[in-house]
């Protein structure tokens, strides 16, 4: 097993364990070009996603604009669902860059972690 599989399991396992109250889990997903995000609930069924793509084209926008503006919107359809208590798996990143600017903009759009 890889140890990018190995580092991205152990998090998730730490992750399910910790979470008590059954919060939600902000899952972050990133490829060369996209960035992916969803909400996965207590059961395993995904509640809203967002990514990158639905993003206008137009604009050439790269690396954290692209993140920033995947987080805001992202919190912006949890909020809209009345969800506001979540749990952020950050997967096998590294808690900086793209990652870290999706966090502070759900926290500034009013997801607490």
């Amino acid at each position: 097993m890889s140890s990018y599989i190995r580092r991205k399991n152990r998090v998730s396992s730490k992750i399910k364990k910790s979470n008590r109250g059954n919060r939600p889990i902000i899952n972050v997903y990133k490829s060369n070009k996209n960035i992916y995000v969803q909400l996965i609930g207590d059961e395993g069924k995904i509640i809203c996603s967002y990514s990158s793509l639905k993003l206008e084209q137009d604009k050439k926008i790269k690396g954290m604009e692209k993140a920033d503006k995947v987080g805001k919107e992202f919190a912006k359809l949890c909020v809209k669902q009345g969800i506001k208590e979540v749990v952020f798996n950050k997967g096998a990143y590294k808690y900086i860059g793209q990652v870290k600017s999706i966090a502070e903009a759900c926290r500034q759009e009013g997801l607490n972690f």
